[in-house]
């Protein structure tokens, strides 16, 4: 009697396998548009979450290995200096994120010029980018962007950064102050350091 019990559990088993089986051959085609389109969804909404963030990764990137094929500082200035304000704020993000800094480019969105906001080891800095050709940068500039880094800065400092150069003024106001103000040849070793930091190393 337990044998039989067993045989007929068995057999319904199979019976139910094979009803389940000829329903999925039935439903296969309405089971696959419907799997691509689930796909598709969940595609769009990764790329909704994280499209922005690489696009901008993309971008510095890309704007990054252009500026690999100048050959001597001058030219690379000169390079820097066409570029548009927004493109320079993008690029100096993408430099100091080879650096080993976690950057972005927040533009027009903060108060008092800031322009790119980095953060390594849990301690944020500012960066105010300014794009001179042939003027320098003025104390009042780099007084305006104090001011608007005293209510910010906990450890880190402000970065000012320019094409050109600062006046006598401006470099005397920020000795005291926790600014680095980095200049086109500054700027230059920076990006060459940068360009060594993201070299494949032989080993």
């Amino acid at each position: 009697m337990q044998t039989r019990t067993k045989h007929d559990g068995m057999m319904a088993k199979l019976l139910y396998t094979e009803f389940m089986f000829d329903v999925f051959q039935i439903l296969r085609p309405l089971l696959y548009p419907f799997l691509i389109l689930t796909g598709v969804v969940i595609i769009f909404k990764i790329l909704e979450e994280l499209g922005p963030a690489l696009f901008e990764r993309w971008r510095n990137n890309r704007l990054f290995r252009e500026d690999a094929n100048w050959r001597s500082d001058r030219d690379l200035i000169y390079w820097l200096r066409g570029m548009k304000p927004q493109d320079f704020e993008q690029y100096i993000a993408g430099l100091f994120s080879r650096l080993g800094y976690k950057a972005e480019a927040v533009g027009q969105s903060h108060d008092g010029g800031i322009d790119v906001v980095i953060e390594k080891d849990n301690i944020k800095s500012y960066i105010q980018c300014k794009k001179f050709i042939t003027s320098e940068v003025p104390v009042g500039a780099v007084r305006d962007f104090y001011g608007a880094l005293v209510d910010r800065l906990a450890n880190g400092k402000g970065y000012f950064i320019t094409t050109n150069k600062f006046t006598l003024e401006a470099e005397k106001f920020a000795e005291s102050k926790p600014i680095e103000l980095i200049d086109s040849f500054k700027l230059v070793n920076y990006i060459r350091m940068a360009e060594k930091n993201s070299r494949p190393k032989i080993k």
